[in-house]
């Protein structure tokens, strides 16, 4: 078996809890509750995610713990994101398979064991719609901000390599934003240029032109501010096969911040869309 579903996930904070969910970004929410249950339907043996909310200085973290129990409140938005309790099953034999394979490969990659380590938002938040029965074990990657875009694909590919090579099914999530330029104002929107370039990023995207996405990546991300450089996007890149159908089903602006829900499977999602703002040639 191999890997399933990847997706670029949103996670702005205030998406965290439903019933405040402002209008204009409600859409990603329902569609995250709808992709919860193909999930389901998955029935994976563990979803791999990377945060740009977990953000590490030198190495590539991969957290091996076995359970993963808190409650979060988030030091960026603790207004928003207050005493949120998570308790997820982890998988420790993944985790340290992807840390070996790192080491293998040369890449400076470390493994966290440790039951006292707080998640992020980029990971609470979006697992709160898309596994809300906290029951498909967890393996958390950090975004590593001495790692070009260039070794994070060559790290996100040796882990679609141990993903792809085993007889168990993964779900891969990608937890962050396009253009990320951020302002105050939660309803404000990207600059006509800066969401030119996240249009011109989708529709490379939409047409599989894989390639010419990931080549446009570095500027792109120099010049809108992609969260974290891109590199949970070069990540995401290693995990999609090129016979896979793109679906972009939902997105919304954050504090001048572009949020997007894009699966990447054999399977097409389109039909689960409600009516994304972003226009697509």
């Amino acid at each position: 078996m191999t890997i399933e579903l990847a997706a670029l996930v949103p996670h702005v904070p205030s998406i965290t809890h439903e019933e405040k969910v402002p209008e204009f970004q409600r859409e990603m929410v329902n569609a995250m509750k709808k992709i919860s249950k193909e999930i389901d339907k998955i029935k994976p043996d563990a979803i791999v995610l990377v945060s740009c909310h977990w953000p590490s200085t030198f190495f590539h973290y991969v957290d091996c713990t076995s359970v993963h129990k808190g409650s979060l409140t988030a030091t960026e938005a603790p207004d928003l994101i207050k005493d949120v309790p998570y308790y997820f099953p982890g998988d420790p034999e993944l985790g340290n398979q992807l840390v070996e394979a790192g080491i293998e490969a040369n890449l400076d990659v470390k493994g966290v064991d440790d039951p006292y380590f707080v998640w992020d938002y980029g990971s609470v938040v979006p697992l709160r719609y898309l596994t809300p029965k906290e029951n498909i074990p967890i393996v958390n990657l950090s975004v590593t901000l001495a790692a070009s875009l260039e070794e994070t694909n060559k790290w996100g590919q040796v882990i679609a390599q141990v993903l792809r090579e085993s007889d168990k099914k993964y779900v891969f999530l990608s937890s962050g934003a396009l253009s990320h330029n951020l302002v105050r104002g939660r309803h404000n929107v990207p600059t006509v240029s800066e969401h030119a370039l996240d249009k011109q990023f989708v529709n490379l995207v939409k047409k599989k032109d894989y390639e010419s996405a990931y080549n446009m990546l570095p500027e792109y991300a120099r010049m809108a501010r992609v969260e974290s450089g891109g590199r949970h996007i070069a990540m995401l890149f290693s995990m999609i096969d090129k016979s896979w159908t793109p679906s972009y089903l939902a997105d919304g602006q954050s504090s001048g911040s572009w949020n997007a829900l894009i699966t990447f499977a054999e399977k097409d999602y389109s039909h689960l869309a409600e009516s994304p703002k972003i226009v697509l040639a």
